[in-house]
């Protein structure tokens, strides 16, 4: 089977000689050497004042929300079409989530919708940055400030990808990474909150860590999210690599492009100007194809390739918010569309250029029937 995505991992002599230094200090959670060294070395590649890492990166956008201490039944614009992760954390917060339409070019929030959903309830916006593709981040700060609103990137595609010559983990309030093993950077699982400043650091470090500061304070009630140094020690070498990972990636990517581009009813996104990405994810839109986006992925199974409905259903049709008393917005036709018509393609470092001419010459041969 060739999946939608294989974990980059480090030599495994490489890793062994990184965690000898957790076999003599028995330190094996809890804050230790890997963790610290992996937590500057993000700082410095994210160009970022300050991160605090976390076990995963759900977690992380659980306790970012969390510290900002918004009031019980506040609303938070995000968008439907995005991981089960971002509503949940708003949800699980109290909060609503009010979903925003996207646009039709890059699935990112559609900004010219916002305004009208915000209510004297709004406290932020979570927007998502899509496979990678950057939100409209300039306007969105505009918006922001007029209303007084906290800005809370979700940008668990987007490691390493620059805007204007600037990191996307300096935008907004905050920014939270997902390290999970399916991810471009990973840590086997973990996360991150990227913050411009210190502002939030001594709340989510009591957040993640039970609100202890030593054995006789604990000063806020707190969970447990702590990343172990197992992890941070996999973080510490994939670090050294991701640049030559994500030009693995451009290399497949390019290559998807050449061989689709010329294919009826299959839309790709085109890259946007001024972003440096890092290859995520390769998301195909079946518009006008020769049949439906659910049968091409049943062909593509019976091949051998397991591609994904990425993102299918939305969020806000999810059947555990069924029973919630909360006001949703639903009315995100693009959203619906998209999500109805879309999977992601494989694309990881070790998939070969072979492989991707098998994945195009078998949706080619199904448009041209």
């Amino acid at each position: 089977m060739i999946y939608v995505t294989r974990p980059s991992m480090p030599d495994f002599e490489e890793y062994c000689e990184e965690i000898k230094k957790i076999w003599n200090s028995k330190w094996l959670t809890n804050m230790g050497e890997e963790h610290e060294v992996l937590q500057k070395k993000l700082e410095e590649y994210l160009g970022c004042s300050d991160v605090v890492l976390f076990v995963n990166g759900h977690l992380a956008l659980e306790s970012v929300i969390a510290a900002m201490n918004f009031p019980d039944g506040s609303e938070v614009i995000t968008t439907p079409f995005t991981f089960a992760s971002t509503p949940h954390a708003i949800v699980r917060n109290g909060l609503i989530p009010v979903f925003c339409d996207i646009n039709p070019e890059n699935y990112t929030m559609d900004v010219d919708k916002i305004e009208e959903l915000i209510t004297e309830k709004t406290v932020a916006i979570v927007p998502v940055h899509v496979y990678g593709n950057v939100c409209d981040v300039e306007r969105i700060d505009a918006i922001a400030k007029k209303y007084n609103l906290k800005v809370i990137y979700d940008a668990a595609h987007a490691f390493s990808i620059k805007y204007k010559g600037v990191s996307v983990a300096r935008f907004g309030d905050a920014s939270i990474f997902s390290f999970h093993a399916t991810k471009v950077f990973n840590t086997i699982e973990g996360g991150a909150v990227c913050l411009p400043d210190d502002s939030y650091v001594d709340t989510l470090n009591n957040l993640k860590n039970y609100g202890i500061r030593d054995e006789e304070n604990i000063v806020a009630v707190g969970g447990n999210a702590k990343m172990n140094e197992f992890q941070a020690a996999m973080g510490i070498c994939n670090l050294k690599h991701i640049d030559e990972e994500i030009s693995k990636r451009k290399v497949l990517h390019d290559r998807y492009v050449e061989r689709l581009e010329t294919v009826q009813g299959v839309k790709m996104c085109k890259l946007q100007k001024e972003v440096e990405y890092n290859y995520s994810y390769f998301p195909v839109v079946f518009d006008g194809f020769s049949c439906s986006r659910d049968d091409v992925f049943d062909v593509l199974y019976e091949n051998g390739i397991c591609a994904r409905k990425y993102f299918y259903p939305l969020v806000s049709d999810y059947q555990c918010y069924n029973n919630y008393q909360m006001s949703f917005q639903k009315n995100t036709p693009v959203a619906k569309y998209i999500s109805e018509r879309v999977i992601t393609l494989p694309l990881y470092s070790e998939l070969s250029l072979g492989e991707v001419d098998k994945i195009c010459g078998i949706i080619t041969r199904i448009g041209s029937k």
